[in-house]
């Protein structure tokens, strides 16, 4: 059984437990109704618990197929408390309970069972955690002698941009399959100040053999005999096909698979990933890896993986590549960092914050389920420290902070000077600098200004660059597309839900938006753009003159982005609950592939959660962030594309805590309900996406019309008057009233969002 259904079924039983005493006490000796039962009114706070989404009713979704089959007696769509009430008082909970485990159910002990997965032959190369498998380690000076008795260095390699040790053999078949791919990789790099050299460790190949393969292949770079495993124990390879990628600061860059073209039990005619090549090219370059370690198919090693003794890391050696990886995004000059961490004595002066933030783990700040020891993030973009990392970190901190040597430093970390995009075809900045107080808080200032946008354009490349850092803590931008609205009515249809025309994101050390080839989102001609902006006071007045760069693209993109908010604007937190539910739902109605999510709450935001519950009745979490955090409004970019087919349900759950537990909560003696300052509340998941060409978008950025409908007509008559509206959409949902009647239906508003897409 599944978390989620082990939740749900205790609380169906406990609901069962209460319903049942409740008829037991239902009547006294003369038959009259008591006057207070106060087990009916646990009934009543036990069906609140299990009404996730407040609408009075409980769904097949809230209560599990096999009790939902049983308490819903006039066959709709949902379960009333009454209804409810009634059958268990006709029937008796046992037997309720009873017949609905003969029912096929999802949220019971009866649910699907998923089918064991046996492991396949094919294997191809698979993602590593880089911190965990030698990326950003030092290698140390390693004296080698080639198969001509010829003896060299590492150190002698330090004028070249690069190095390739590549582990190959004779014997082993991928690896003799990979040679030539080698040997033509090495002629192709010659002229770029690019060496290689080639590492056998296994003692059985023949020394004939080798010299064969040489010829044969023309490798030019040195060939080296590891039989005592010294260069494999040096760098941590596993396997006769591992490459590894240097700078001239020994730094390893890249560890794995030539590409995947070769592997377990297949051949491919063509690589589909050359790994090889990005990882040189990246590093001739001066810039990151996507990708920076695989596991490299091939005949395994006795090696162990490189991991140098605690007494062996000092901070030339092995924690200033750490900080340059994961901290000096922010923490440099300029940056959105409250310090700097550029050189020994800042890391040194920092020690203690550094060591509470990491071992805290709230730093650098990812707040996504951590995967399990061994396995690879699902996200691109993982910002959290390996294993291996914070292994060392923490050992360095603790024993003294050593410097080392100078001459083990890296190579210093390039920054781009201005646009990480390039420069910007088009500029969209705020009308004029935003003052920023010393002290204190700042609501959100919301500024809408126009996009300066006369024909549709295709954009490539996005990107918000405040001018102010230090004091933004989030930006978002929404596109207000043009209306047959007047510019006034228009610029209140962006509301203060949120949920509807989101289009760029700021927050420190976030990533541009940078899209994949054949990837692009449209602006209209005479859009507007309404820029929300979160700003906190350091302790000095300034001002911030934010601005968003743009980049088109003249051809139409192939797939095009789309970014939904699904959202549950009914919320209403209790005061004084530490762990307040609020679920939001939406069905896909077309295929569609998933990039990546952006969850939204507000201060009281404590975790929050996306499940896909799939058309053949199997659940899956897709994003789980079990320890929310307002300061850093994250994207999830996910590494590989998400398939949902048509009909998959999103379920998205966000916890509150309304406690005086909550050291940031406004006040918690408060009814909370939905609100765009920081003292209101969000239950809010962003979805990036694209479909087919062709489709429509199969995900509204209205929640979910049906079901929030039938949530909103209190008097059940199909229509929503002015009194049964939410005071922020009543006026522009009014204005769908095409009969005149000062209502609106259903069709009425699906009518509107029609037109407005």
């Amino acid at each position: 059984m599944t978390a989620r259904n082990s939740v749900l079924a205790i609380g169906t039983v406990t609901f069962g437990l209460i319903a049942t005493a409740i008829i037991a006490n239902a009547e006294t000796k003369d038959g009259a109704t008591p006057a207070a039962n106060p087990l009916k009114e646990r009934l009543v706070e036990q069906f609140r618990a299990l009404d996730k989404n407040r609408d009075d009713r409980l769904t097949k979704a809230e209560l599990g197929d096999g009790l939902f089959e049983q308490l819903n007696t006039d066959g709709d769509e949902f379960v009333t408390l009454p209804e409810a009430q009634a059958v268990i008082q006709k029937r008796g909970w046992e037997a309720i309970l009873k017949a609905s485990r003969n029912t096929t159910t999802k949220g019971l002990e009866s649910g699907k069972k998923e089918p064991v997965k046996e492991a396949s032959l094919r294997q191809g190369p698979r993602r590593l955690v880089p911190g965990d498998h030698s990326i950003g380690r030092m290698v140390p000076n390693l004296s080698l002698t080639d198969i001509n008795d010829r003896k060299f260095s590492l150190s002698e390699y330090t004028d070249r941009q690069a190095i390739v040790i590549a582990f190959t053999n004779t014997t082993c078949p991928i690896s003799k399959k990979y040679a030539p791919s080698l040997a033509a990789i090495e002629r192709q790099y010659a002229d770029r100040n690019v060496s290689f050299i080639y590492v056998n460790p296994t003692s059985s190949d023949k020394p004939a053999a080798i010299q064969a393969a040489i010829a044969n292949q023309g490798f030019t770079g040195p060939y080296v005999r590891d039989i005592d495993g010294v260069v494999a124990s040096a760098l941590g390879a596993t396997h006769t096909t591992d490459v590894f990628v240097l700078d001239a600061k020994r730094t390893i860059v890249y560890r794995g698979a030539v590409d995947d073209q070769y592997g377990f039990e297949y051949s491919l005619d063509a690589p589909r990933n050359e790994y090889l090549k990005l990882a040189i090219n990246a590093t001739l370059d001066r810039r990151p890896l996507l990708i920076a370690a695989t596991q490299a198919p091939g005949c395994p090693l006795e090696a162990a993986e490189a991991s140098p003794k605690s007494s062996e890391i000092t901070y030339h050696n092995r924690v200033s590549r750490i900080i340059q990886s994961r901290c000096l995004e922010c923490h440099r000059e300029g940056g959105a960092g409250p310090f700097e961490l550029q050189s020994y004595e800042d890391v040194a002066g920092q020690g203690a914050a550094i060591k509470q933030a990491v071992e805290r783990n709230v730093m650098p700040p990812w707040f996504a389920t951590r995967p399990e020891k061994g396995e690879v993030s699902h996200w691109s973009n993982d910002r959290s420290l390996a294993e291996q990392e914070k292994t060392d970190l923490l050992a360095w901190l603790n024993q003294g902070k050593p410097a080392g040597d100078e001459k083990d430093a890296p190579l210093p970390r390039q920054f781009p000077e201005g646009w990480r995009i390039g420069q910007p075809d088009h500029l969209v900045q705020l009308p004029k600098p935003m003052p920023v107080k010393a002290t204190g808080v700042m609501g959100y200032q919301n500024v809408i200004v126009d996009a300066g946008i006369t024909e549709d354009k295709w954009i490539r490349a996005m990107e918000i660059r405040p001018t102010a850092p230090q004091v933004v803590h989030h930006v978002l931008v929404f596109l207000l597309p043009p209306e047959n609205l007047a510019k006034a009515d228009a610029d209140r249809a962006a509301g203060d839900d949120e949920s509807g025309g989101f289009f760029a994101a700021y927050a420190p050390g976030g990533d541009a938006m940078i899209c994949a080839e054949g990837f692009g989102t449209k602006i209209p001609a005479g859009s507007r753009l309404k820029f929300q902006l979160h700003y906190t006071p350091n302790g000095t007045a300034t001002e911030d003159h934010t601005r968003l760069g743009i980049i088109f693209t003249e051809k139409e993109p192939t797939h095009l982005l789309h970014v939904a908010g699904i959202a549950n604007p009914r919320l209403s937190i209790p005061p004084g609950d530490e762990n307040f539910p609020v679920t939001a739902t939406q069905t896909v109605q077309a295929d569609t592939t998933v990039l990546a999510f952006f969850p939204h709450m507000h201060l009281r935001g404590k975790s929050f959660k996306y499940e896909a519950i799939y058309p053949d009745g199997r659940r899956e979490t897709l994003l789980d962030v079990p320890r929310y955090d307002f300061n850093w409004q994250l994207s999830y970019r996910l590494a590989e594309p998400l398939e949902l087919p048509k009909g998959t349900t999103l379920e998205l759950t966000g916890c509150y805590d309304n406690s005086k537990n909550n050291p940031a909560n406004p006040d918690s003696t408060k009814t909370v309900k939905w609100g765009p300052q920081t003292y209101d509340e969000m239950m809010l998941g962003y979805i990036e996406y694209y479909t087919a060409e062709g489709a429509d978008r199969p995900l509204s950025s209205i929640p979910n019309l049906d079901g929030l409908f039938k949530g909103l007509d209190r008097d059940k008559n199909g229509k929503l008057s002015e009194d049964e509206l939410p005071a922020a959409w009543k006026e522009r949902l009014l204005k769908l009233d095409t009969d005149g009647d000062k209502a609106v239906s259903l069709e009425e508003i699906q009518r509107g969002a029609r037109r407005r897409r």
